[in-house]
């Protein structure tokens, strides 16, 4: 399969206020209906940082669905360009990810993304903004809330209550293990929500992350603790390494 490239370009180094405007006009093209193939592969992305901010670590894992086995990971490093602003994180990490991805020799069919998808201020967190900039199905699975309320989930995993923001139900609160708090799933691009909770239940095991963000945010955020040598030994992957 030939190596994953923008489908959409746009300038990156914008303003914040321009960069607002960007997302009220890209939020027109999010699609919240199934629009995706068969599912072989699902991948995992997650951003981390290091000297103290200036430099942005992206990790992309693949793994095989159903049977979630490794099959794929690629790691790039870049100097962050763009201000640390909450609603604005795509802006920020996004370019870091698209250079992750292109190292990749195996191209999953579905991204889980460590981040917001539809539930965003704008209805276009980093999820939506990487779907449509790669058009690929896209999902959000956030570690905490960032807009919007939900209902008390009842503990037990596999619960979940719809997140409603202005009116509007925007994604969804998952317990994905009991006693441990829910995360945050919604839509990115090309995928329902019904959809997106779906595989995001089907990509648990016995951790509060699926295994894609859980692996991926392991080699973004914790690069240290051997994460590539684990992946290798499960897989035989040979990693892109960060340039």
């Amino acid at each position: 399969m030939s190596p994953l490239r923008a489908s959409l370009s746009h300038p990156w180094d914008l303003a914040p206020r321009d960069a607002m405007r960007l997302q009220e006009t890209l939020r027109k093209r999010v699609e919240l209906h199934d629009r995706l193939a068969e599912v072989s592969a699902v991948g995992g992305v997650d951003v981390g940082f290091e000297d103290q901010g200036r430099m942005a670590r992206a990790a992309v894992v693949v793994l095989g669905y159903p049977g979630l086995a490794p099959l794929d990971y690629a790691v790039a490093r870049a100097p962050v360009a763009f201000p640390y602003v909450p609603g604005l994180l795509s802006f920020r990490e996004i370019p870091v990810v698209l250079q992750a991805l292109e190292k990749l020799e195996k191209i999953p069919q579905l991204l889980l993304c460590d981040g917001q998808g539809y539930a965003h201020p704008r209805r276009l967190g980093l999820a939506s903004h990487l779907g449509i900039v790669c058009d690929l199905p896209t999902i959000g699975v956030a570690k905490t809330l960032l807009i919007g309320g939900h209902e008390p989930v009842p503990d037990e995993r596999g619960a979940w209550r719809p997140l409603i923001d202005r009116g509007e139900v925007v994604g969804a609160a998952l317990r994905s293990r009991a006693g441990v708090a829910p995360i945050y799933v919604s839509a990115g691009h090309r995928v329902s929500l019904e959809t997106a909770l779906r595989y995001v239940l089907s990509c648990l095991t016995r951790y509060r992350l699926p295994e894609t963000t859980r692996w991926a945010h392991r080699l973004a955020s914790h690069p240290e603790k051997g994460a590539s040598k684990d992946l290798v030994k499960l897989s035989g992957a040979h990693a892109r390494s960060p340039r």
